[in-house]
């Protein structure tokens, strides 16, 4: 089943405008010219004349019409294109999320039919999508991004190609309303498009493309050497809380083991052994985290013990992790059943292990792009 799944190609820039989606259709129309059948999913034109016109001659197939909240929206239609059973399509916007109403969340779950039903598929994303640097673009930009990919479905992707311009010639190109109307430049020059700006976030996307292409090296060429290292491999534990700064804590440890190449694992300590015996609205959010984990495709347990920190390093040892990352909890967070001073006893009974405390900063402001 595996060999008859389609491939995936990634177009990935660090910002609107770089040339992601006109690269993408570039290399669509070569793909028909050379006799593969082609259409286009989903295209954004964005009054982008250059952009626009490399659509000419290529397939469309129609936008599905949802209703939601008495306004009618347009999403791409996968049930279409799995009728209309292409050999590529070209799908713009990779991490958009879809109007309620729509049979799935996420766009890229929409290319996951595709892709299972054995088309292949070019996509488009910037770099600030990616699940596992959402912490780091908000440091970056002062923005929360709202909409990202988990990193295993870019992981998984066939071909990730990098779409590169210098920040000097992207703001060039912005001031002569070639990437948005006159009227929303401005408002762009304040966000993501200051020079300083984006040159951070292509350095993250040439940093994140590299890692990408050096983990697959490393995969190819020496894949008994991962088999033959068996426990001496570095294996990650996180303490799942339902303090708001634990999904922070997923997405740093989920990208280190990403990089490292170790098993994670996510934990919750309660009494019980089960979410039961928590007020609602602690217990929601602990439930919302550990979800989270689990689309990052981190194991998830929850513990029995009131002992949080002998009962989290006990599992620690019985697993032979070499780091657990943490969170200091405010006060707020303590229970009966907590320990005072929880980091601090971990560190003092993990004595063979590294303990990785991870701060944060606030988030200022949110954004889709």
């Amino acid at each position: 089943m595996a060999s008859n799944r389609g491939k995936l190609k990634l177009y990935m820039g660090y910002a609107a405008g770089v040339g992601k989606t006109y690269q993408m259709l570039e290399d669509g129309q070569n793909a028909k010219a050379q006799g593969v059948d082609v259409v286009v999913g989903y295209f954004e034109p964005h009054g982008r004349k250059d952009t626009i016109a490399k659509m000419q001659g290529l397939e469309i197939v129609p936008r599905a019409k949802i209703q939601y909240r008495g306004s009618v929206f347009e999403e791409m239609d996968a049930d279409g294109i799995l009728a209309r059973c292409p050999q590529l399509c070209l799908v713009d916007e990779f991490a958009h999320t879809n109007v309620p109403g729509s049979a799935r969340v996420k766009r890229w779950e929409d290319v996951e039919c595709l892709l299972d039903a054995g088309i292949d598929v070019f996509t488009t994303m910037n770099v600030q999508h990616l699940e596992s640097l959402n912490d780091q673009v908000l440091q970056i930009t002062g923005i929360r991004v709202r909409e990202t990919v988990p990193d295993w479905v870019v992981q998984q992707a066939n071909e990730v190609v990098i779409v590169d311009l210098s920040p000097r010639a992207l703001l060039h190109r912005l001031e002569r309303g070639v990437i948005y109307d006159r009227e929303k430049v401005e408002r762009a020059l304040q966000n993501f498009f200051r020079e300083s700006t984006l040159a951070a976030l292509r350095e993250l996307a040439l940093r994140e493309t590299a890692h990408e292409l050096e983990h697959r090296d490393e995969s190819l060429a020496a894949p008994q050497e991962s088999e033959r290292e068996g426990d001496t491999r570095h294996k990650i534990l996180l303490l799942v809380t339902a303090d708001p700064k634990t999904a922070m804590l997923i997405r740093r440890a989920k990208r280190v083991s990403d990089y490292l190449g170790a098993e994670c694992f996510a934990v919750a300590v309660r009494p019980t052994g089960d979410l039961s015996s928590m007020r609602e609205a602690n217990r929601e959010s602990l439930e919302k985290h550990l979800n989270f984990a689990r689309n990052m495709r981190i194991e998830t347990r929850i513990l029995q013990g009131r002992d949080v920190a002998q009962t989290l390093v006990d599992f620690a040892r019985r697993n032979q992790i070499t780091q657990i990352f943490l969170v200091r909890l405010p006060e707020r967070f303590y229970a009966p059943f907590w320990s005072r001073g929880l980091v601090q006893r971990i560190v003092r009974l993990a004595r063979d292990m590294q303990i990785v405390i991870v701060s944060s900063r606030e988030p200022v402001t949110e954004s889709k792009d």
